[in-house]
């Protein structure tokens, strides 16, 4: 699906609406140049790099979207992406600001309640999922292998 600001495209990987407006977003996208973040108001964000050497996200203030490292941001605020100087693999959460909030972890291995987004091979309840590959657990599961985990819950 295209950026909202036209610049890129998003790999949408789940999505739960309510009431006719975003809840809850999981998906991908490649940065490849510096340039405008899309708004999305009444949202937060969590980005985290998953390929490449990452880049800066520059708004009221800085942060360093490196590899494997979450970042948080409001997604109402104007941001821009700085410093590419490679493309960017990233992977991407919004939730609803008020009514849910996403709690986003690298780990390698553990028990887990939530999403779990395969950065390599990864075994998730006895199943093996490859790169890029999501699962969502809504009851405690085990998993080994790198992997983003997200957990979203009402505040």
């Amino acid at each position: 699906m295209p950026w909202a600001n036209g610049r890129g495209q998003t790999v949408e990987m789940w999505r739960e609406d309510r009431d006719g407006a975003l809840l809850w977003r999981l998906s991908r996208a490649a940065v490849v140049a510096d340039g405008e973040f899309s708004l999305f108001p009444g949202l937060d964000r969590n980005l985290t790099v998953i390929d490449g050497p990452g880049f800066d996200l520059v708004g009221p203030g800085r942060l360093a979207a490196r590899l494997l490292q979450p970042v948080e941001f409001a997604g109402d605020v104007p941001i821009r992406a700085e410093g590419v100087v490679a493309p960017c693999e990233d992977f991407n959460v919004m939730v609803r600001r008020g009514a849910l909030r996403a709690e986003v972890k690298v780990m390698r291995a553990g028990r887990v309640i939530g999403a779990v987004f395969a950065l390599g091979p990864v075994v998730v309840g006895g199943v093996q999922l490859a790169s890029y590959d999501l699962v969502l657990a809504d009851e405690p599961v085990e998993f080994d292998g790198l992997a983003v985990v997200v957990q979203v819950s009402a505040p």
